[in-house]
C-alpha cells in the first residue's frame, strides 16, 4: 500500500489520487498463497457463487406451476371440444331417427331418450379426468315428430389439478340442438 507521507509529498494532486486508487484496489485483491508466489488476482470481497442456485430454486417452482397449469387449461379446452362433439353426435343420432323412422325390415327405429343417452355414452371418447359425463337428452316439444327439436346436454366434472393450487373441479358443459328430419 502506498503511504501518503512518503510517496505523494510534493508531487501534486495526481499522486494523491493515485495513492487512493491503489488503496481501493488493494481492498479487492488477494495474494496467492504457497511457494512464495506473489501473483495478484482481482477478486471481489463478497462472492456471488451461490446466488444462481438460490435464483434457480426460487424460479423453478413458479415455472413448473405455470407449465403444468398451461397443460391443465389445454386439457380443459380439449375436454370441452370432445363433449361438444359428443353432444352433436347425439343430436344427429336423434334427428335421423324421429317418429317416422323405419328400418329396411319395416320395424320402427325411433330414437328415445334412453337410446340417445346410451348411444352417446358408448361413443368412447377419451375420458381424460376419470369421471363419467352426465348426459341429458330432451325433446323440448315432447315429441319425436319431424320438425321438432331435440336437445342433448352433456356436463362433465373435470378435475383441475395444478401444483401449489388446491385441487378443484370445473364443470364443463355443452349443449347441441337440432331438428328431427324423419
Amino acid at each position: 500500500m502506498i503511504k501518503a507521507s512518503e510517496d505523494t509529498r510534493g508531487k501534486g494532486i495526481g499522486a494523491s489520487i493515485a495513492g487512493r486508487v491503489q488503496a481501493v484496489r488493494d481492498l479487492f485483491r488477494w495474494k496467492a498463497a504457497g511457494s512464495g508466489q506473489h501473483a495478484r488476482r482481482w477478486k471481489p470481497m463478497k462472492s456471488e457463487e451461490g446466488s444462481a442456485l438460490v435464483e434457480f430454486a426460487l424460479t423453478v417452482p413458479m415455472l413448473f406451476a405455470f407449465f403444468f397449469g398451461l397443460i391443465e387449461v389445454s386439457m380443459v379446452i380439449y375436454t370441452h371440444q370432445a363433449i361438444s362433439e359428443m353432444a352433436r353426435e347425439g343430436t344427429r343420432y336423434a334427428m335421423v331417427r324421429g317418429s317416422t323412422c323405419v328400418d329396411t325390415s319395416g320395424n320402427s327405429c325411433t330414437a328415445t331418450i334412453a337410446t340417445v343417452n346410451s348411444y352417446v355414452a358408448a361413443l368412447s371418447w377419451p375420458n381424460i379426468g376419470g369421471a363419467i359425463p352426465n348426459i341429458g337428452t330432451t325433446y323440448p316439444q315432447i315429441s319425436e315428430a319431424p320438425g321438432n327439436p331435440v336437445q342433448v346436454t352433456i356436463t362433465y366434472a373435470f378435475p383441475f389439478r395444478v401444483p401449489f393450487i388446491p385441487a378443484s373441479t370445473l364443470n364443463v358443459t355443452s349443449t347441441s340442438v337440432m331438428y328431427i328430419v324423419q
